[in-house]
């Protein structure tokens, strides 16, 4: 399947003491890009989890987003470090008979040292691992949204193909009539133009602006281009890029189309192709 680049994911976990929320949301971009945007407690893991959601995304402007909430209960409890405490005391009398001019370590400024109160809750090395899990399992929900969003693009993609070869299929069998109409036209502007003209010179004038009328090529071009994209979308994976290339090369048909018309017929297939392509690339702007 294909993945869209758009998608959204999100879940908790608690822990003795609080609760730890990831959430993770996407939008198209040209290349990927993550933010993240963690506590101080998680930052030692940021590039674990870089490379946790580039081994699952390739492309897509991705924020990871992770919360701790602490929970006010009574099972969690603060005891005090003396051993730390002592330490930073003994420091702090060094630290003024070096410098007597500096002051001594307030009681908020050692009681917030890390280190000095110790708590029941989870050791960070357990709720790193935690969070680590916990981005695997959000990783899995996301790209599952990602593919069942893909999966709406990747019809309307098909839609839209089926429409352009109606088109095609429509025009082909209807370009050895247009010739003809434009050959009886070309003989009549011939013939009031230059008089008596006999039927080899306008067989010969029409065989050579026949060559740049004829649209048998382009045609051919678009129904193959056409069947590479339903290969494409068949096999699915990473094929933005290739898609919005095909796009470029059936706009370019499209075009080649226009510019050789000599009948409204071609001239409105061209544009309603073109009209579908672009409602193509639009969506294809959002494909991984």
């Amino acid at each position: 399947m294909i993945l869209s680049m758009t998608g959204f994911a999100s879940a908790t976990r608690d822990f003795p003491g609080g609760l730890l929320s990831i959430e993770l949301r996407a939008v198209n971009h040209r290349y990927l890009d993550v933010q993240m945007r963690l506590p101080e407690e998680l930052r030692v893991i940021e590039a674990q989890m870089r490379e946790l959601i580039a081994g699952r995304v390739t492309r897509g402007k991705v924020e990871c987003r992770v919360g701790i909430s602490q929970n006010d209960n009574d099972n969690q409890q603060l005891e005090l470090n003396p051993d730390m405490v002592q330490r930073l005391l003994a420091i702090s009398n060094q630290v003024k008979t070096i410098a007597p001019q500096m002051r001594e370590l307030g009681m908020g400024e050692l009681l917030r040292w890390p280190g000095v109160l110790k708590s029941n809750s989870l050791p960070p090395e357990v709720l790193q691992q935690l969070c680590l899990d916990g981005l695997k399992v959000v990783l899995e929900d996301f790209r599952a949204t990602r593919g069942r969003e893909g999966e709406k693009l990747a019809q309307v993609l098909r839609d839209r193909l089926e429409s352009m070869a109606q088109i095609i299929s429509d025009i082909k069998p209807r370009l050895p009539l247009i010739l003809d109409a434009y050959r009886a036209k070309l003989s009549a502007r011939l013939q009031e133009a230059l008089g008596n003209v006999d039927d080899d010179r306008i067989k010969q004038e029409f065989a050579l602006f026949a060559q740049k009328i004829d649209v048998d090529e382009e045609l051919e071009r678009l129904s193959t281009h056409l069947s590479e994209i339903r290969r494409i979308l068949k096999t699915g994976g990473q094929v933005g890029k290739r898609l919005d290339f095909l796009m470029q090369e059936l706009n370019r048909e499209a075009n080649t189309l226009g510019s050789k018309s000599v009948a409204t017929e071609t001239t409105q297939a061209s544009v309603e192709l073109k009209v579908l392509i672009e409602q193509m690339r639009e969506q294809i702007q959002n494909v991984e």
